[in-house]
C-alpha cells in the first residue's frame, strides 16, 4: 500500500448538558502518526447552538478551543506540548474530559489522497 497514509479523526463536540446527552459537532481532529501530521479545525454555528439550548456563549467555546488548538497546532515552540509528537497530542485532545468540549472516540481511516485534501473532506462531510 504504498503511498496511503493510515489517520485517525474525532469530532469535537459541544455538550451543554452530559445527562441530556445532545451535542453539535464544531470541529474535526485529525492525525497521521507515519507522516508525524496533525490538523484541528472548527466551526460554530450559532443556530445549532440554539438547538441544543447552548448555556455558553460562542465567544465562551471559542476561549475553549483555543487551548485544544494550541496542542494540535504543528508550530508550537514552547510549553509541555512542544516536544510531544503528533501522536501523543491527539491523544491528549481526545482523552475522555468531563467539560463542555469533547470528542467523539477516535476513529481509523485509510487514503491514498493527500491528508489536507482528506481532512477537508471529512471537515465538511461531518461538520459544516
Amino acid at each position: 500500500m504504498s503511498g496511503s497514509n493510515l489517520y485517525e479523526y474525532a469530532l469535537v463536540r459541544y455538550l451543554p448538558d452530559r445527562e441530556r446527552g445532545e451535542f453539535v459537532n464544531i470541529g474535526l481532529v485529525m492525525m497521521c502518526k507515519r507522516r508525524r501530521w496533525i490538523r484541528m479545525a472548527t466551526s460554530i454555528v450559532p443556530s445549532r447552538l440554539l438547538a441544543v439550548k447552548a448555556i455558553h456563549t460562542p465567544d465562551e467555546i471559542e476561549l475553549q478551543l483555543d487551548g485544544l488548538r494550541r496542542v494540535a497546532s504543528q508550530r508550537v515552540s514552547s510549553g509541555p506540548f512542544a516536544d510531544l509528537p503528533a501522536e501523543e497530542r491527539f491523544r491528549w485532545i481526545t482523552a475522555a474530559k468531563s467539560a463542555c468540549i469533547c470528542t467523539s472516540s477516535p476513529l481509523p481511516g485509510l487514503t491514498t489522497d493527500d491528508l489536507d485534501s482528506t481532512f477537508d473532506r471529512l471537515f465538511a462531510s461531518l461538520v459544516e
